[in-house]
């Protein structure tokens, strides 16, 4: 009996998981077979698998190969998984040396002249591995500048299967092949943000910018309202200029998603918050996630730690909007399908932009505005209470300034800003490193109703008796005007800080 085995890494989801590979060449007529819940690309392995190995000088068995995928209760999916089944072939007729390959984690996929592939993912993949305490992985050349990333774990890069082969041991002849390149980054949900772009180039807009400073000290989440060319797109695609840096977890959270979406060569590692502005045609699986089979993740993932801006926000789509509300309260979505429920992060800051009214000029005298009434109403009530409710900061974005050099007001600059922003929220973590929260949109009601001083709590219950707000609104005015507290230096919240966040609550401001 002869028995082969190495070692691989499934993803479900975001979610990675060790895979053990046995190949086993036993006497019977010629066979392949590949089992433990293999996927349609991964049961098509078996010609790629037959094909590569023999371009590379290897004599097929002309008996029974099986290869298990353990553990066989979990879906295996992918291509990821190629270059691990050849090895354990390869091991199992003792092409290799057995002891080489073992313990090491080897992904790839495998082309039918025997190249290796660069695959998606391999970021989380060896993080995974890492965790997990193997210290020895081989991957495609095609990932080995995402794959350095990693520390902590011996690397090994091939781009043939001969190559794979002499490297473990055995004999074999390289055929004269192209290295393999990566594959081009998706883009068809990552919406780049100009790393460039200033706040400053954004006329006036005091107000504004004051609400996303805001927004980005505390975690907060924003709705901006005015006619077309206000400035609103530009404001918002301002706002990662101005956030805290990523740490460096949450740098490799991102990459992570991103490797496993197909966009991190686009990226890289960055500490800049990543920037997504879905189209408001997009469905309820492009903003959450899903996807036949196993799901992938959405662009509300594709956000986490960053923020999702949606523009035209009433020309969503009611039912996508309505599946934002989980994870605007948890920072997690979880998409159920048939073979099991993908839980994935969306701790995302929210920044949403609309129109007054369908033409866009229902604002102040709406001289200029055609829209009847009811459309109107129908227009700005696809915004539903429980989204609106959820949303801290609503402010309006009206016409301001005039053109010429003499008249242009700019403000501050995105760095001045962001040093702004980073020392409020260095204010915010020393008070709640106890709790074990980040910023002041993580507070508890509990916490802010036994440490927000009386005067100000009696505001609060002012405007609630008024139902200006709900509770939770309630709750959310606390957190605004902790944070506003914070950019201004100043302990705790006072009454005037209070009246701003309620302002800013119901667009009074």
């Amino acid at each position: 009996m002869a028995i082969g085995s190495t070692l691989s890494v499934g993803l479900i989801g975001l979610q990675a998981f060790i895979i053990q590979i046995q190949a086993f060449v036993s006497p019977g007529l010629p066979f392949f077979s590949i089992i433990g819940l293999p996927d349609a690309s991964l049961t098509e392995a078996r010609e790629r698998v037959r094909s590569a190995c023999t371009a590379a000088g290897f004599q097929w068995p002309q008996t029974r190969v099986t290869v298990n995928m353990s553990p066989a209760s979990l879906p295996k999916r992918g291509s990821s998984h190629d270059l691990a089944i050849a090895a354990s072939v390869l091991c199992a007729a003792h092409v290799i040396e057995p002891e080489r390959v073992a313990h090491t984690i080897v992904i790839g996929e495998l082309n039918l002249d025997g190249s290796v592939l660069p695959v998606s993912g391999i970021l989380p993949i060896l993080l995974h591995a890492h965790e997990r305490g193997v210290t020895t992985a081989i991957v495609p050349r095609g990932n080995q500048e995402e794959a350095m990333l990693v520390g902590g774990i011996d690397l090994m890069f091939v781009s043939h299967v001969a190559e794979l082969i002499t490297l473990l041991g055995g004999n074999a002849t390289l055929p004269d092949i192209p290295p393999a390149t990566p594959s081009a980054p998706s883009s068809s949900i990552a919406a780049q943000h100009d790393l460039n772009a200033d706040m400053a180039e954004v006329v006036d807009q005091t107000q504004a910018k004051w609400a996303l400073q805001i927004a980005a000290a505390g975690g907060h989440h924003l709705l901006m309202v005015g006619p077309p060319g206000t400035g609103k797109t530009m404001l918002a695609s301002r706002l990662p200029s101005i956030m805290c840096p990523l740490e460096e977890s949450e740098q490799f959270e991102v990459a992570s998603i991103r490797s496993i979406m197909g966009t991190l060569a686009a990226y890289g590692i960055s500490d800049i918050p990543p920037f997504q502005a879905p189209h408001h045609t997009a469905s309820v699986a492009a903003i959450v996630g899903g996807g036949s089979g196993i799901a992938l993740p959405g662009a509300v993932t594709m956000a986490h730690r960053g923020v999702l801006f949606m523009d035209e926000g009433p020309e969503f789509a009611p039912r996508v909007l309505q599946t934002l509300r989980e994870p605007l309260e948890s920072g997690t979505v979880a998409v159920a399908r048939a073979k099991g429920t993908m839980v994935f992060p969306a701790r995302f800051q929210l920044v949403m932009a609309a129109n007054p009214c369908p033409c866009g000029f229902g604002y102040g005298s709406a001289e200029r505005c055609t829209c009847r009434e009811r459309d109107r109403i129908r227009y700005f009530s696809r915004l539903s209470g429980p989204i609106l409710d959820r949303i801290d900061i609503q402010v309006d974005v009206l016409p301001t300034g005039h053109i010429g050099a003499a008249t242009r007001q700019t403000g501050p600059t995105s760095a001045q800003m962001r040093e702004q922003v980073i020392a409020a929220r260095h204010m915010a973590r020393e008070r709640l490193n106890d709790q074990g929260w980040t910023c002041n949109a993580q507070m508890s009601g509990a916490w802010l109703h036994e440490h927000t001083p009386a005067d100000t709590i009696a505001l609060v219950n002012k405007a609630l008796d008024s139902h200006l707000m709900s509770l939770r609104g309630a709750d959310r005015a606390l957190r605004l005007a902790w944070t506003i507290a914070d950019l201004e230096g100043v302990g705790a919240p006072r009454i005037e800080h209070m009246h701003q966040a309620i302002a800013m609550r119901t667009r009074t401001a």
